[in-house]
């Protein structure tokens, strides 16, 4: 198996490894069947690459077996973000015939995690998305797997979201706080439910923890009494 080395990634604060952990619970009291996840959003910069990949690296830190596929083959940022090393191939060169499944599949410097990058973008991503190698992929590796998490194209600007929920078990959405409307992530609801996914729940991302009352409040009382003043210097 090829190897890959992240040689930049996010260091978590207190609050944000909490957040992390909370959300995996909840995933994990979602019901032992949930083990294919994707996360979309309804448009990009909403931080679902992040929180994907956070949330992959929590489940392997619990010492899950967890596959990363990166899926967003129109405009993937994980190479650039967090500055891989190593000559892989990707997502695309599986789904093309190019490359087998075993070739796509990189082992990561993370304990635990595999990751599928999405190789070079595609002319044709909904055509692959919504084909037989795709699902095939992801029926092959729930075996080798305790969690798969696949970081799939905002819903709201395209529908490669809503063909890879038709192979899922669940689906998060992301949500950036105080900028997208109701509307839209009722229409980004929709096409999610119109492919049959169970929809988990959301993250609401980017909150301004020291403008926004509420949730200052929450973290700031509810874990302070426990741990202390964490975060204040």
């Amino acid at each position: 198996m090829r190897k890959v080395t992240f040689r930049r990634k996010d260091k978590l604060d207190f609050k944000a490894n909490e957040a992390f952990k909370t959300l995996r619970s909840n995933i994990l009291f979602s019901g032992k069947d949930i083990k294919v996840l994707t996360l979309t959003s309804s448009t990009p910069n909403e931080g679902k690459t992040s929180i994907s990949f956070q949330l992959a690296s929590s489940f392997a830190a619990a010492d899950n077996r967890v596959l990363f596929v990166d899926a967003d083959i129109r405009k993937s940022v994980i190479a650039g973000r967090y500055k891989v090393d190593g000559n892989t191939y990707g997502l695309t060169h599986y789904m093309t015939g190019q490359r087998t499944m075993e070739e796509v599949i990189c082992q990561t410097d993370i304990k635990n995690m595999d990751i599928i990058l999405a190789g070079p973008v595609s002319p044709n991503p909904t055509e692959l998305l919504g084909g037989p190698l795709f699902a095939q992929l992801l029926e092959e590796q729930r075996d080798n797997y305790d969690y798969i998490i696949i970081d799939a194209p905002p819903l709201g600007s395209v529908i490669d979201a809503a063909l890879i929920a038709r192979y899922v078990d669940g689906a998060i959405i992301v949500v950036e706080s105080a900028v997208i409307s109701y509307k839209m992530l009722q229409r980004v609801k929709e096409q999610l439910e119109k492919s049959e996914c169970r929809i988990l729940g959301v993250v609401l991302n980017k909150v301004d923890m020291e403008h926004d009352a509420y949730y200052g409040n929450y973290y700031g009382k509810y874990y302070g009494k426990y741990y202390g003043s964490y975060g204040e210097s």
